[in-house]
């Protein structure tokens, strides 16, 4: 009896090389290649990355902004990014599961969410100091990240219907902002 080959778990520099081919080629067949060579670990490690960078550059600025402390920024982005990551896929999980028959798991679509998320939402942090220039890059990068969120829900949830995939992305995001409201933070 042989036991079915286990996935390649994903490190730190491979997670950077899949991302960048995810950027350079955004079509469902580029997620699907790498979908299944990460899990959740991999995912909240990528993600954790993204939060870090966020929490030191929010914790720069922190004193440039009244009511904002240095320890205040580091905390809420480190506990925060993560949180919000992990309801989000799982809302896109869920609801492509049960509402569209989506076939994925949910290691597929958080591995598959960080591969974008993670480098898209560092060039945020970063180019989102510069005045004037952070509420349009800020706009921006949302407009990126939704095209991207659209292509990895039909290909992590194997939703070929792009109907299908744009309503699980739309009500993942509802579900995200609901629950959003509900949390003390």
């Amino acid at each position: 009896m042989t036991t079915p080959p286990s996935p390649i778990q994903a490190r730190l520099a491979d997670m950077f090389s899949q991302s960048a081919a995810v950027l350079t080629r955004p079509a469902p067949q580029t997620f699907e290649l790498f979908e299944r060579r990460g899990g959740i670990s991999q995912a909240l490690t990528y993600v954790l990355l993204a939060a870090l960078v966020s929490a030191v550059i929010a914790a720069i600025f922190a004193p440039f902004h009244e009511g904002t402390t240095v320890l205040g920024q580091l905390i809420t982005r480190l506990i925060l990014i993560p949180l919000q990551f992990m309801i989000f896929t799982g809302a896109v999980y869920l609801i492509g599961k049960y509402l569209f028959r989506g076939t994925g798991t949910y290691p597929e679509v958080a591995y598959s969410f960080a591969l974008f998320f993670v480098p898209l939402s560092i060039i945020g942090s970063l180019l989102g100091i510069i005045p004037i220039l952070g509420w349009i890059v800020g706009v921006l990068i949302s407009a990126v990240m939704i095209f991207f969120g659209y292509l990895a829900v039909g290909s992590s949830m194997n939703l070929r219907d792009g109907v299908g995939a744009a309503v699980t992305l739309i009500l993942a995001g509802v579900a995200h902002w609901a629950v959003g409201l509900l949390l003390p933070f």
